[in-house]
């Protein structure tokens, strides 16, 4: 008699989970892995830093400038790699200044002395902002989490990340899920689509109850904020209420930054003794 093959079990049959019918399992499995993980880890809440992924150091950009200046004025495109370069080099302070808070909120945080790992460091994973809190953490002595997120030009887990908290998703609304559900704070950097996305979007659920906690959410540096949007006109036109401005809170130097959020999680996440 011929042997007969053994099929595989289902949940061992890789057509099968990466089909269309499978979809729900995948689904459930970017909820239940990352669970699993935070549990394990005693991850009990976090601090979310959104913001332009194409941001660098004051360093890098200060050597990328001269490196510029230092051309032939007569060169290809020279006027507009010099400005390129003026306004990424004016802009990294927001990536010194995401390295600072971070590591100042996870210095914070590890003083506590809670068994615990209370209000931990978590971004996308990718690079620019991202990148500088997870930095900061790691500066500190902290965990970090990176919630990276499958996409055609790859963006690629920043090597400041805690492994044991790196996580790579294809479903964008279970990294959200995830940037939502542990958040304590949140803090928005200088960014572009991305990150109007998110302040966006979790505002939304602030704003209709569908997130009940009191969430901190800090837009850092309202001068760039202002450039960009005019929150004000929202309520002027009707669009919101004039209340719903109290969703959030500006601050434009990293002291203010610090004391709101430290605050609020004394205030509200804190036993006090």
């Amino acid at each position: 008699m011929k042997n007969i093959k053994t099929p595989k079990k289902a949940y061992a049959n890789p057509n099968f989970l990466n089909s269309p019918d499978a979809r729900t399992m995948r689904i459930l499995a970017e909820y239940l892995e990352p669970n699993a993980r935070f549990n394990k880890y005693k991850v009990m809440d976090t601090v979310v830093f959104f913001g332009s992924a194409r941001l660098v150091a004051r360093k890098q950009a200060l050597r990328e400038y001269n490196k510029i200046k230092n051309l032939d004025p007569k060169s290809p495109n020279f006027a507009s790699k010099l400005r390129k370069a003026q306004q990424d080099l004016t802009m990294s302070r927001y990536y010194d200044d995401a390295v600072e808070l971070s590591k100042r909120l996870t210095t914070w945080s590890l003083g506590l002395g809670l068994d615990q790992n209370r209000f931990i460091i978590c971004t996308g994973g990718g690079p620019g902002i991202m990148e500088a809190a997870n930095k900061g953490a790691k500066q500190a002595g902290g965990y970090s989490i990176g919630l990276n997120i499958s996409i055609p030009f790859e963006q690629f887990v920043n090597h400041y990340v805690t492994p044991q908290l790196s996580f790579e998703f294809h479903y964008f609304f279970m990294r959200k899920f995830w940037f939502a559900y542990l958040s304590k704070a949140l803090i928005i950097f200088p960014g572009g689509f991305g990150t109007m996305d998110e302040l966006f979007e979790i505002m939304t659920l602030v704003q209709t109850g569908k997130i009940k906690k009191n969430l901190k959410i800090i837009i850092y540096d309202e001068k760039y904020w202002k450039d960009i949007l005019n929150f004000d006109k929202l309520a002027d036109y009707g669009m919101i209420n004039k209340s719903d401005l109290n969703l959030f809170q500006f601050c434009s130097s990293l002291d203010d930054a610090f004391d709101a959020i430290t605050k609020h999680f004394e205030k509200y996440y804190l036993k006090k003794k």
